[in-house]
Formats: C-alpha cells, structure tokens, sequence
C-alpha cells in the first residue's frame, strides 16, 4: 500500500521528470566547446555558508541504484568515471587506477550508445577520445573540485549538453535492453522488474548517496552441507525477483518519495532519526500544513509561516478544514537509516477528516495552563527536546519518535517510555540553576507538564477510566489522587520557603523534590514541621491565607498519612499538580497586583 500511494501521489504531479530522468544539483559543470576541447569548470552554487547550493537540472537517471558495482550515468558523473582520474578517498583509503579505468571505459561506453545523431552528443565523444588530463588538473578550480568529488554535468560553451531539446530526443530515443519481465506487485501489470530499485535519498542518517526501501541482498553464504548457495533467494530468484517490481513503478514510487523527502520540501519533519512525510491522494493544503504540528520554525526566521499555522489552528478548531474535502485520503510514512536501507518506522492512512480529528484530540490532551492551543507552541520536536538529556534532539530515543507519532495518528495510548522520560528529567534537573543569576529555573516546563497530562489521560481513557480523575488544563481543587495532592502541597510549601526566606541558593525543591515525588513518607513529616517556622515569618494576614490552602490541600489526603511510594502514574500527577499550584499561585500573585498572567 505504502508503494502504490507514492506512485499515485507521483501520477499526480506533472511537474515531476519523467521516466528516464531526474532533478539534480550540479555544483560545477565541466565546459567544453564544439570541437570537444576543455575549456574549465565552471561555479554553478548559489547563496553563501550553510545555505550555499548547487543549481538544478534535469539530466538521465540511471533507473536504478549503483551498488558496489561499476554502472555510469549518462552524461553526468563524478571525477573518476568523467575523465579517469583517480581521487583519494576521504576515509583515507587509496584509489585503485585499474578500476577507474574500468569506470571512465563504462561511461564512455553509454555516451557511445547515443550514436553520432547529434552535433553535441559528437563534441563530447570527441573530448572523451582526446582527453587531456593534464589541462583538466591544471584549472584553476582543479582542487575545489576534486576535494569535493561531486558529480558533473557536461556542458558545451556553458550551456548543460542536457538542456537541448535534440540531445533529449536521441536519450529518449534509445533505450537499454529490456531485462526480465513480469507482473509488477505494485501496478498488477506485465512490466520489466527491476533488480535494484532507484537510490532513495533525503533521510538524515542514510547514505548521503541514497538507500534502498526495497531491497533484497544478493550475496553468497555457506550451505548447511558446507557447499556454496545463494543467500536470500527462494526458488532461484534473486534479488527484485523475490518481490517483483516493475521498471515504470519502481521509478514513480521512489521520484515521488526523492520529491517529498528534497530540502527544501514543506512536507517533510526530520525530529530525532525519524524522517517523516505526508502528502493526500488528492492535491490539498492540508499535506502541508500537518508538519506544523510536528516541526519548529527556523531560528534565523521564527516568525516563518506564522499565519499559516494560526490558520491551520482555527481551522482544525473549527472544522472547516475537512468540509470540502471529507473522503480525500491523507497518508503519513516515517521512515529511518539502517545500514545500507531505509526502514519503515510507521505508516498511517486515513482521511483528511480522520486525521484532522485526530491531531485535535492530541492537541486537546496537550493543553495545559496557560492555554497554547491556538499556537504552534507545542510541536512535537519540542515537545521530546523537552525530555531528552541536555535538551539535545541528538538524544531523543530512537524508538520514542515512531511510538508517539504512531500514537498521535491511531488515537492511542502514548508509550509508557514517554512519560517514564518526562518525570526522570525532571528530577534529573530538580536543582537546575541559571548560569547568569544562579537562580533556580523551572524543572517542570510547561512542555513537560504538556506531556505528562497527555500521557496520563490517554493511559486512564484506555483503561479504566472510573478509577482516576482526568488530569484538567488548570488547578483541579476537587481531585484527591494523594500523587495530586502531594504535588500542590509541594509547591506550596516551596512558595512559603520563599515568601519566608527570600532568594536563597537551596530551596526545598532542590533537595527534596525527588524524595517527595517517589516516597512521600521520608520527607513530608521534615517538610511540615519545617513549615511552622517559614508560616512564623510571614506577616499575619498572609500566614492565614497559606495556612488555609495547606488545609485544603491536606484535608484531601487519606487520614492513613503519607503514602511510603508512588507509582510512576502519581509521581506524572505529583508533577502536575505541582506545576498547577504554582501556575494557580503567580496567576493570582499577577491578578492581585493587576500584572498580566506571568508563564514560569
């Protein structure tokens, strides 16, 4: 199914190559005029740094991808096949002069199978057969160029040999010799299968020359009786045989997946190893608003489509955004790098309908206090920064990616890990201080509290719903769950330190939130007779005001005392009750003082 949707997605795109060909960048062209002499490389990337690139052209594909043997494009290649020089390797590893060799021979071949029908397809036969390696190596652009090793686009007084209308015609013209046919899997049609199907490329981690989606080894193990038998064949087929497909398909799916996986596509979230893409059977302009929930804007251009995502908002509010279009299907593939191949992470299809409804229901489980929701304030990328240690993408599980995003589309529990994650960093960082101040900063930030409601909510929604309250946006007075309730009194027994003791550089946060949130009986004995004291210093009227949401808070837990452990479910509700209080305590600070509502 995944590759039947790329390839109707592909049918629906005319702006796509055709078969037989394919979008490239070209960093450099290797110039040479009519008669086929070199007359240098000449720069085609534009922008400057990071955002320097090569510029586009349309040029023959291989159809297929290389392997570790010696195949040649047409008309376009690195160095070593284009004129025969040997390049050093970047893993240090020597060059071998023999199979270069054999590697310009095989593209100086495919060149010859053009025949002489064109003027320019003859200039550049008549360079391939006076080559003169000592002037290519002595241009001015000779070590850019061969530090690079990136293919090269032939072109003739600078215009790509490619872009003439008569060049085509004869590529088009001639065709290779038609391989073994069969009925493709993907079309049901009679068809060339192909053995290697064209090289995917745009999946971080992937080789940066592309992988394979479907792919079938073809190597040489040893038998059981310790003769030699073909590996992974069954009944004499090797390779695409064991899962044929045909030549016409195998192009469509991977140019359509090349097409949403480019830089620059708008359909596409990279968050941890996980390459995400969406796109609908139908055109529509929600395949490219659906990433808004998963990505973040650049941080050179924060307020990037900006409108687009409060559009998106109301929209997915309102529910105008499936009115027009209830039935037309919506498709989501993740996919990461494994060795050699891409795997499949997850696959969801649905309709445009479905999938809205379900990207309301995970925004709704993630609101919390102050309400974001109309915001792109709670991106998934974000969200398991949030979690990860130091708060580096880099060290997202890997596994935790394809779990919560196949939660999100299937309307399913969260997984386990991601609230396990969510309260282990939090005590990881429960005495976390600012560098510049030395004050302590929030350890339970509003994306982990996000989070952690999400998952406690789901988790009770699935299972036994009438034995919990769910977890609201705001302070919920009327929950007992003691995880709850420990959790305000908590924060408001940090508040009383606070308003006691002034800025101090140990709070009871720093040294006791992990003991509180776990095994409530080895500190909340400490706590509340450390209270008397903070309570005395206080003046009277404000004594009386916490002595009263400490009764409140308290009346609410078991007369049996303090529970001796919390099981990871409490200590998520420890945490948001927790974060609740305090959010409660500076909401009403601000009001009193006629601030606006303050965010910690």
């Amino acid at each position: 199914m995944i590759l039947q949707a790329l390839k109707e997605y592909y049918d629906r795109k005319p702006d796509l190559p055709r078969e037989g060909w394919e979008r490239r960048e070209f960093s450099y062209l290797a110039v040479i005029d009519l008669s086929g002499n070199f007359l240098g490389f000449k720069e085609m990337s534009e922008g400057v740094g990071q955002k320097k690139r090569g510029k586009e052209y349309l040029v023959p594909s291989l159809g297929e991808k290389k392997g570790n043997g010696i195949k040649a494009n047409l008309l376009w290649e690195n160095l070593e096949y284009l004129f025969g020089i040997p390049v050093q390797r970047k893993n240090g590893k020597p060059p071998d002069p023999e199979r270069v060799g054999r590697q310009h021979l095989a593209f100086e071949e495919r060149v010859k199978l053009l025949g002489k029908k064109s003027g320019k397809v003859n200039a550049v036969l008549s360079f391939l057969n006076q080559l003169d390696k000592a002037k290519i190596q002595s241009d001015p652009l000779w070590p850019t160029v061969v530090k690079r090793n990136q293919p090269m686009l032939i072109a003739i007084d600078g215009v790509p040999v490619t872009d003439d209308p008569e060049v085509r015609g004869v590529i088009s013209s001639v065709t290779k010799s038609p391989g073994k046919v069969g009925r493709c899997l993907v079309t049901g049609l009679e068809n060339e299968i192909v053995p290697l199907e064209p090289p995917i490329k745009g999946v971080r981690g992937a080789n940066p020359t592309g992988a394979s989606l479907v792919s079938v080894n073809n190597k040489v193990a040893n038998g059981i009786n310790g003769g030699a038998v073909p590996a992974f064949s069954s009944f004499l087929k090797e390779q695409g045989n064991n899962s044929p497909i045909g030549k016409c398909a195998s192009f469509a799916y991977s140019t359509g997946l090349n097409y949403l996986l480019r830089k620059d596509s708008k359909q596409k979230v990279q968050i941890g190893d996980a390459t995400t893409v969406f796109w609908s059977a139908k055109e529509s302009p929600f395949e490219c608003a659906v990433p808004f929930f998963f990505s973040e804007p650049p941080k050179d251009d924060p307020d990037k489509d900006i409108e687009a995502v409060k559009a998106l908002y109301d929209s997915i509010w309102n529910g105008s955004f499936a009115i027009p279009e209830d039935e037309n299907r919506f498709f989501v593939l993740g996919l990461s790098p494994n060795s050699a191949r891409i795997a499949v992470r997850f696959w969801t299809e649905g309709s445009v309908r479905e999938i809205g409804s379900l990207l309301k229901r995970h925004v709704d489980d993630l609101a919390i206090v102050p309400d974001r929701r109309r915001e792109n304030a709670l991106p998934l990328r974000r969200l398991l920064r949030a979690i990860a240690s130091q708060e580096d993408e880099k060290n997202i599980p890997p596994n935790l990616v394809g779990e919560t995003m196949r939660a999100i589309f299937s309307g399913t529990p969260y997984p386990a890990t991601l609230l396990q994650a969510s309260v282990r960093r939090i005590r990881a960082e429960q005495g976390k201080k600012n560098k510049k101040t030395g004050h302590s900063e929030a350890h339970i930030t509003f994306e982990r509290a996000a989070l952690i409601k999400a998952c406690l909510n789901r988790s009770l929604r699935f299972g036994n719903p009438q034995r919990e309250k769910e977890m609201t946006m705001g302070l919920d007075v009327f929950n007992n769950n003691v995880g709850y309730r420990l959790g305000r009194l908590f924060a408001l027994l940090e508040k009383v330190q606070g308003e006691a003791q002034g800025s101090t550089n140990s709070t009871i946060r720093d040294r006791f939130y992990g003991g509180a949130s776990c095994s409530p009986v080895t500190v909340f004995g400490n706590l509340m007779r450390l209270r008397v004291h903070h309570l005395a210093k206080l003046s009277v009227g404000l004594r009386i005001i916490r002595e009263r949401q400490m009764q409140e808070i308290v009346s609410g837990i078991p007369s049996i005392g303090f529970p001796a452990h919390l099981d990871l479910a409490d200590q998520g509700r420890f945490a948001i009750g927790y974060y609740h209080q305090m959010q409660d305590l500076f909401t009403k600070r601000h009001e009193n003082n006629g601030v606006e509502r303050k965010t910690i």
